[in-house]
C-alpha cells in the first residue's frame, strides 16, 4: 500500500490535486491511502513551503504545481515497485 498525502489550505488547485490523485488510484486498481493535511503548522514539518504539496510514502514529489496524470502515475506505480 502507498501513503500519499496532499498538503495545501484548501484551495482550488489543492483540491484538484487530491482529486487527481483520487482518479489515478482508481483508475489504475492501486492500494492506496489518500490524506489531505490542511493545517499550515504541519507544511514545514512534512516539507512542504509552497502548496498545492504532495508527498508519496513520506517524500516530497511534488510543491507549488499541479503534476499531470501520467508524472502522477509514474509515481504512484514507481512507488509501489519500491516497495
Amino acid at each position: 500500500m502507498i501513503e500519499i498525502i496532499v498538503v495545501g489550505p484548501g484551495c482550488l488547485n489543492c483540491r484538484k490535486l487530491e482529486s487527481l490523485c483520487k482518479e489515478v488510484v482508481e483508475e489504475n486498481n492501486l492500494e492506496a491511502r489518500i490524506e489531505k493535511v490542511t493545517d499550515w503548522r504541519k507544511f514545514a514539518q512534512l516539507g512542504i513551503m509552497f502548496t498545492p504539496g504532495l508527498l508519496i510514502n513520506g517524500k516530497v514529489v511534488s510543491s507549488r504545481k499541479i503534476p499531470t496524470k501520467t508524472t502522477l502515475t509514474h509515481w504512484m506505480i514507481e512507488a509501489i515497485d519500491k516497495r
